[in-house]
């Protein structure tokens, strides 16, 4: 046989055999059955070591090509294209318990990132995520963290662990939670996957399907896509300068029996907005006088920049009517998958019970390297870090909003948290403005996205200000106005 071989190639000769010899099989010019020279033979042949016709015949039978016959040889095996696989289309005839599946509409919330990155501009920048900068997490100082609770630990950071989560983790959660005025303890916090994980459970655990959730319109896109999924139907009530429209609470509850109340009451997503302190404790006593579950989901909570810090709903919970969740992901690294739930009462164990379904435990080892973080200081030194490095970030974008944007836009400065919500002058949609802006190079969150109906809120935007840097804060926000102005002219 006649391989040709190039001695002075950086390619390993064995390499070159297999490939020589895998492009022939493949082809079909070395049919199934075919008996390949010995390994000795073909050596000789070639001039090579007999070992690198092995390793060559290695290669092949393990990328299922050839088989090796003890005491005959080595032989090609037939080769199978692969089945063709149907598309996901609507022509495609689908078993019928697939076609009676209920088709879910969801709120594409990587619509913009996808657009963005598919307009090929050589520096893109987005103020569409719901994440804080990424690039702030002292990445290798957390490895060495992680190294040292594996040295530590040894086969118990690998262990499913405590069903609760890990033990030292809830205490320095619960300290954390004290320091801001949440007293409880640790045995009623629930390691989660995330905030996103905390409300999926608590969901599961309180509605069934056709079940009233009232919610903040607008509110978190993710949670309503939740909500749709499960099968509960959604009921909005309005949002002011002051958070959720409380004086308006009372007559929902009674026209409507909602089973649940989902709220943000700080830094509302995506209005910024911080619920007033006579909103939070006319809420609690609304809850409890039509006996309502709420269900406050403090994303960001930690991250003010200015103004006073108001009482957490959980705090002001005379006894089990809050279940509260938070998350870490959106303030260290969303790849962490580390939230939790704060709950008192029967309602703990079932929210147990279910998260032990769902997926047995959370990483045990993320657990133990962020209690580790956690428990020498180093979380709090990060969090003033962050909140001067993002109250710098919003300053930045409100002043290049004030500079490229045009007048008749308008939004308030939030207090602290992520977003800044803008309303767009009144002949502009997100919608439409969303495709001309990422030509431009930059990217937003509609504002319909937020929004039970999907439709209203087309004439608002979310855009992140601490996901980017202040440079590039600048440059965004002057490639928005670049889009008005070409908008404008348009309509001219």
């Amino acid at each position: 046989m006649r391989i040709p071989l190039d001695h002075q190639s950086n390619i390993p000769l064995y390499q070159q055999i297999e490939d020589h010899l895998r492009k022939s099989i493949l082809a079909g010019t070395l049919p199934a059955d075919t008996r390949l020279p010995a390994s000795r033979q073909l050596a000789r042949d070639l001039g090579v070591n007999r070992t690198t016709v092995e390793n060559a015949y290695a290669a092949l039978e393990a990328g299922g090509l050839v088989f090796s016959r003890m005491g005959s040889g080595t032989y090609v095996l037939p080769v199978y294209s692969l089945p063709s696989i149907p598309k996901n289309n609507a022509d495609t005839p689908w078993p019928l318990w697939q076609t009676s599946l209920q088709k879910n509409t969801f709120a594409n919330a990587d619509i913009a990132e996808d657009m963005l990155q598919a307009s090929g501009h050589p520096h893109p920048i987005s103020f569409a995520s719901g994440i804080s900068d990424a690039r702030q997490f002292p990445v290798e100082e957390f490895r060495k963290v992680i190294q040292s609770v594996m040295r530590r630990d040894q086969i118990d950071a690998l262990e499913y662990g405590e069903r609760r989560g890990y033990a030292p983790l809830r205490e320095g959660i619960a300290r954390i939670l004290a320091s801001q005025g949440l007293q409880t303890h640790p045995e009623n916090i629930l390691i989660t996957a995330g905030s996103q994980q905390a409300i999926f459970l608590a969901a599961q655990v309180l509605l069934k399907p056709n079940d009233i959730v009232l919610v903040e319109d607008p509110t978190y896109s993710a949670a309503l896509d939740l909500f749709r999924t499960l099968g509960f139907q959604i009921v909005g009530i309005p949002v002011d300068g002051q958070g959720m429209q409380v004086d308006k609470l009372e007559k929902l509850l009674q026209l409507h029996h909602p089973k649940l109340i989902y709220t943000i009451p700080n830094f509302h997503n995506p209005t910024g907005t911080c619920l007033n302190s006579a909103r939070r404790r006319e809420l609690i006593m609304l809850a409890g006088k039509y006996n309502i579950p709420i269900l406050e989901d403090d994303f960001v909570g930690d991250l003010r920049y200015e103004g006073h810090t108001q009482p957490s709903l959980k705090s002001l919970d005379p006894g089990g009517q809050v279940i509260y969740v938070s998350t870490f992901s959106k303030m260290l690294m969303p790849g962490l998958r580390v939230g939790f739930i704060v709950a008192d009462g029967p309602v703990f164990e079932s929210l147990l019970n279910f998260k032990r379904l769902s997926d047995l435990a959370t990483s045990t080892l993320i657990q133990r390297s962020l209690d580790a973080y956690m428990t020498v200081g180093r979380y709090q030194t990060y969090l003033h870090r962050s909140s001067q490095i993002f109250r710098a970030r919003r300053d930045a974008m409100v002043t290049a909003i004030g500079r490229y944007l045009p007048s008749s836009v308008s939004f308030e400065t939030p207090k602290g948290g992520l977003f800044i919500w803008l309303q767009l002058p009144k002949s502009l949609s997100a919608n439409d403005l969303l495709p001309i802006a990422c030509k431009e190079g930059v990217s937003f969150a509609p504002g319909n996205s937020f929004f039970i109906d999907g439709v209203s809120g087309r004439d608002w935007i979310r855009l992140n200000f601490a996901s980017q840097p202040v440079e590039d804060i600048e440059e965004g926000i002057k490639r928005l106005g670049i889009v008005f102005k070409r908008i404008k002219t348009k309509a001219k």
